[in-house]
């Protein structure tokens, strides 16, 4: 079984926004490196999508969910500033194929508690808006982990 585990796509910067930093939405080009997710992850069998409550990452994977007609749930263990523990208790326990979008700190912390349990980890130690990390599990075990970089937009 595979999991997507997203970066949200491009979003307004901080400065300047001031409204609630959970308010902030996708600028033009991380609506276009969402559509843009449709077509990277066509090929792949996905029955759940999951992602923060923060507006950039419920708008990240909505043209996914709207295209494979399946609803987006949210959940605070995505929500920026989670610890990568909690991230991790919810990846472990997904029991079907999913995508997820997350914030950039809190799929740091994820890479690094797989890195830590000797995950083979793919990829750069930061990654880009708009990118996504392919988790793969064999049974309940994930056993490695590969960044695909952000589509093109």
């Amino acid at each position: 079984m595979t999991l997507f585990v997203v970066r949200h796509a491009k979003a307004k910067g901080r400065d300047g926004w001031a409204e609630p930093d959970d308010l902030r939405p996708l600028t033009r080009r991380g609506r276009a490196q969402s559509e843009g997710l449709i077509g990277m992850l066509a090929p792949h069998p996905i029955s759940r999508l999951v992602s923060s409550p923060f507006v950039r990452c419920v708008q990240t994977l909505a043209p996914l969910a709207a295209v494979r007609g399946l609803p987006l749930e949210m959940t605070d263990d995505l929500a920026e500033g989670t610890s990568g523990p909690r991230a991790l208790d919810l990846v472990e326990r997904l029991t079907e194929p999913a995508a997820l979008c997350s914030h950039g700190d809190v799929i740091m912390l994820l890479v690094e508690a797989l890195a830590v349990r000797g995950v083979p980890m793919d990829g750069p130690e930061i990654p880009q808006k708009g990118s996504t990390w392919v988790l793969e599990r064999d049974g309940s075990a994930i056993v490695r982990g590969r960044y695909l970089p952000p589509p093109p937009a």
